[in-house]
Formats: structure tokens, C-alpha cells, sequence
């Protein structure tokens, strides 16, 4: 029958290889991965001796349609990343709606994942949370995501690269300087590392005790939960809002917030604010 299997490879460490895993890569009649280098690497550990196809961001569009063409003549193919759980932050997503419209079946091959390995082990509330993946690179727009989301009760799950990961620190310290955030980083490898402190605490760490090597995931500690008694009843609307642009949100996120909180609509909350009358 065919099928195309989304498989995950470890993060690091190749003792996580489960043998599911490893069966269906042996079996499959093609492995469309990332880098072909990386995954190579990965089948020689294991004896698996299947062909591979690059499927990357560059060439997805073309390679959607020659796999989606191959599984229809009735081939199985295994989808992988170069680490972690295809789809995950990497491509693969337009291959697996493409597989489904064609009533191709979709089997997923469960595997290590970075954001849920630190959350594990961070010491942050770990029954609801978000994983955002990567940050736009533009500190504007980093801001933007954090100013709405770290005002929010889910913990928070970002990749950041070791060049980046301290001015992402910065932003989070500029819009709470108190939370508590964890960095994990060289995961499951020999050096690995998983530090939760107050963000203040973590940059004045970096390069001192931990180096800016390999990949980096950041845990974010959610807001405060809302008291069963609502902490802003004594606030007018208006206050409401300056309550939250006072912590640095940006006016037109700080209203959508508020209207969330107060369950009422963003233009119910504008009106107010801009004192607009219906």
C-alpha cells in the first residue's frame, strides 16, 4: 500500500534512533530528506542502503510534485529533516496536504523533538505552551511576536542560532527583565546544557558559562495565571490599556489583549480608547 512515512531522527544524539524508525527507512523505496550530507551520515551508522532525494526549501515546489507522482505510481517514501521531527520548523508540510488530497495515507514515525526535550527538563510550567520555532531576524519584528506572546499564560518555545540567541535575550529582557527563561543548547550531545534563570541572569552568563555553540532552544515562562477574581475589575478600559502599553506592548496589541481578557471585541476596546463614539 502506498504510503509516505514521516519519520523522526535524532537530535544529536544516534542512540535515539528508535527501531521503528530504522526499520521503515530500510524499507521504504526512497528517503526524501533535507541535505543528502547529513542524512547519509545517518543511514551508513545504521546499514541503511535506500536511495535519497534532497527536499529542501529550494526545490520543494518542483520536488512536492515528483513525489506526490512516485507515491501515486506506488512507491513508499519516508520524509526526515536532518534532525528532529520533519515538518517541525522544516519543510515538508506542502508534501503531506498534497499526499492527503491525493488520499495518499500519511504515517507518522514519532521521533526526538528539541523544543519538547528542554521543555522537559527546564523546570517552566509544561501543561500548556506554544511553540513559535524560529524568530524573524529584524528586531522589530521579533519584538512585535514577543510583546504579544510573553503577555500571554503558555510557556513559550523558540530555536534560535548561537548568533542570534543574545540579542533575543535582549528583547525578551527589554519587555520583562524578572522572567524566567530557560536555555538548552548542544541537546542530548556530550555538552549538552539546560539553564533556567531570570533572563538578566542568563545574558550576563553567556560566553562565561555558556558558550555560543550549537543550536540554541529557548524556554519562555508564561504570564501569571488571572486570580479567579480578575486582577483588572477595578480598571476602566482605558486603564486597562495603558496598563499594558506601560509594558512596553504596542497600542494596537495592547487593545487586542485587553478585548481578549474582557472577552469583548478589539473595536468595542478601540472605540473606547480613541474615545469613538458608535
Amino acid at each position: 500500500m502506498t504510503h509516505l512515512y514521516l519519520v523522526g531522527t535524532p537530535i544529536g544524539n544516534l542512540e535515539d534512533m528508535t527501531f521503528r524508525a530504522i526499520e521503515t527507512l530500510i524499507n521504504v523505496d526512497l528517503i526524501a530528506c533535507e541535505d543528502t550530507r547529513v542524512t547519509k551520515k545517518l543511514c551508513h551508522h545504521f546499514n541503511i542502503t535506500t536511495p535519497l532525494q534532497s527536499y529542501h526549501e529550494h526545490n520543494k515546489a518542483q520536488m512536492t510534485d515528483t513525489l506526490i507522482s512516485a507515491l501515486l505510481e506506488g512507491k513508499t517514501i519516508a520524509l526526515v529533516s536532518d534532525a528532529g521531527l520533519p515538518l517541525i520548523s522544516d519543510p515538508g508540510y506542502e508534501l503531506v496536504v498534497r499526499a492527503r488530497e491525493a488520499h495518499i495515507t500519511v504515517t507518522p514515525i514519532p521521533g526526538a523533538n528539541a523544543g519538547l526535550t528542554a521543555l522537559m527538563a527546564s523546570g517552566l510550567p509544561s501543561f500548556v505552551y506554544t511553540f513559535i520555532g524560529f524568530l524573524p531576524r529584524k528586531m522589530r519584528e521579533k519584538k512585535e511576536i514577543l510583546e504579544t506572546r510573553m503577555f500571554q499564560e503558555s510557556t513559550l518555545l523558540l530555536y534560535e542560532s548561537p548568533y542570534r540567541v543574545k540579542e533575543t535575550l535582549e528583547a525578551i529582557h527589554a519587555i520583562d527583565s524578572e522572567r524566567r527563561v530557560t536555555l538548552g543548547r548542544e541537546l542530548t550531545k556530550k555538552f549538552e546544557q539546560i539553564t533556567t534563570d531570570r533572563v538578566e541572569h542568563l545574558l550576563s552568563q553567556l560566553e562565561k558559562t555558556i558558550p555560543l555553540k550549537g543550536e540554541f532552544v529557548i524556554v519562555i515562562e508564561g504570564a501569571e495565571a488571572v486570580a479567579e477574581t480578575q486582577w483588572f475589575e477595578e480598571l476602566s478600559i482605558d486603564e486597562h490599556v495603558e496598563h499594558y502599553i506601560a509594558q512596553n506592548m504596542k497600542p494596537k496589541q495592547a487593545i487586542k489583549q485587553v478585548a481578549q481578557e474582557r472577552e469583548i471585541s478589539s473595536k468595542t476596546v478601540y472605540n473606547i480608547y480613541h474615545k469613538i463614539e458608535a
